[in-house]
């Protein structure tokens, strides 16, 4: 069963620290959403170490007391739950008093579960040490008996709560954060099923004089893993895909914007970005468009509106749409004079006044477009080898 719970205190502790230090999550970032997300999950995970039979030797043997670890490990799990209420209250929202008034309340309620459950251990006769069925071993005795039964209740209560107002929640919202709630519910369901559920019918199979242990100590571990993991992907797959995706998207912008820049560049005056395995596929993405913009601008005083004019009817006979003719002209013009610009020619005079598209828009989907028909656009090269005898023929006739 250690092996269990550490690989899922593992993995719960990498979610916290993933979505703490999230892409594009500066120190200002961090608000109460986020903290109360991460703490959530960390004494998810500390719940998880701290009940493992391993911990548990070691925590009992460290303080000199048998079965010290199990007033810890109940107390993190009251910790747990309230942390699970305090998130859902900020992840709501609402007014700041309501959410601080709730908060309080919150910890007051679930503060006094805890001193509740350290003192009725002290009373209690613990003398035998439990690793794995604390639970049912001690369900007769008392004030053990009641300690079980309020940290089960305690975290049967959470675990409602939160249900419940997830359901309510989550046929107001759409999308992503709809996905995570209902992930919240299976969790819950999974939880009250497969973890409290099972404990509470080996705590009353030893109150009727039975024997339904493994229940307690084989199925009920598992599923509260499960349960937690579910719950934890619920709550940071709304919070960390958004900025994934957004850098993928940066990723990938980036490396299409390569034949343009590979292009232009030459005559970009930018200055270089910092280099560093550091640096964001955003931060990369939006120094190389700095840089091909002012490529751009060096590059307009040989804009030749007749190859931009001359490529868009040819695009237009071939059947492309208006926008598609216009991104394979600019493409044409544009190639047209970086040739110009490496063969040092002189600029046209008087200069073109065209506008790019690409300067229209304040995204980086303009200069995308733009590299994606220099680079598998036939036109521009059929349409500027043509241009390049027209003019020619004209320039002579």
């Amino acid at each position: 069963m250690s092996f269990v719970v550490y690989v899922a205190a593992a993995l719960l502790t990498l979610a916290a620290v993933v979505l703490y230090r999230r892409p594009g999550a500066g120190t200002g970032a961090r608000g109460p959403l986020t903290v109360s997300t991460s703490v959530a999950i960390a004494l998810a995970a500390l719940v998880f170490v701290c009940s493992a039979p391993l911990t548990l030797a070691v925590v009992n043997d460290v303080a000199g007391v048998p079965n010290f670890g199990a007033p810890l490990t109940y107390g993190l799990i009251s910790a747990y739950s309230c942390s699970l209420m305090i998130l859902l209250v900020h992840w709501r929202g609402g007014p700041r008093e309501r959410i601080r008034r709730t908060v309080r309340r919150s910890i007051t309620a679930y503060g006094a579960l805890v001193v509740a459950i350290v003192v009725l251990f002290v009373l209690a006769d613990t003398d035998t040490e439990r690793l794995a069925d604390l639970d049912t071993y001690y369900a007769t005795t008392p004030f053990m008996r009641e300690m079980i039964v309020l940290y089960l209740v305690g975290h049967t209560v959470a675990t409602v709560v939160m249900a419940v107002l997830c359901w309510k929640w989550q046929r107001e919202v759409t999308g992503l954060l709809r996905t995570g709630l209902r992930l919240i519910m299976a969790s819950s369901v999974v939880d009250l099923l497969g973890f409290q559920v099972t404990k509470y019918t080996a705590v009353a199979a030893r109150w009727a004089g039975g024997d339904l242990d493994f229940l307690s100590t084989a199925v009920a571990p598992p599923m509260a893993a499960l349960a937690a993991l579910i719950s934890s992907a619920g709550y940071t797959l709304p919070r960390l895909l958004p900025p994934l995706r957004a850098h993928w998207r940066a990723l990938g912008d980036h490396r299409s914007l390569r034949p343009l820049w590979s292009r232009v560049g030459f005559v970009s005056t930018a200055p270089k970005p910092p280099s560093g395995w550091w640096q964001s596929p955003r931060q990369r993405l939006h120094w190389r468009e700095v840089a091909i913009h002012d490529a751009l601008l060096a590059l307009a005083p040989y804009f030749d509106d007749l190859v931009r004019e001359d490529t868009r009817d040819t695009a237009a006979r071939a059947g492309r749409t208006p926008h598609q003719a216009r991104m394979a002209a600019e493409a044409a013009m544009v190639g047209d004079a970086a040739r110009r610009a490496a063969a040092r020619e002189q600029p046209l005079d008087p200069p073109s006044t065209y506008r790019l598209y690409a300067t229209e828009v304040s995204d980086s989907s303009g200069l995308v477009e733009l590299a994606h028909a220099m680079r598998y656009s036939p036109v521009p090269a059929l349409a500027r080898e043509g241009t390049v005898r027209t003019s020619h023929g004209l320039h002579h006739g």
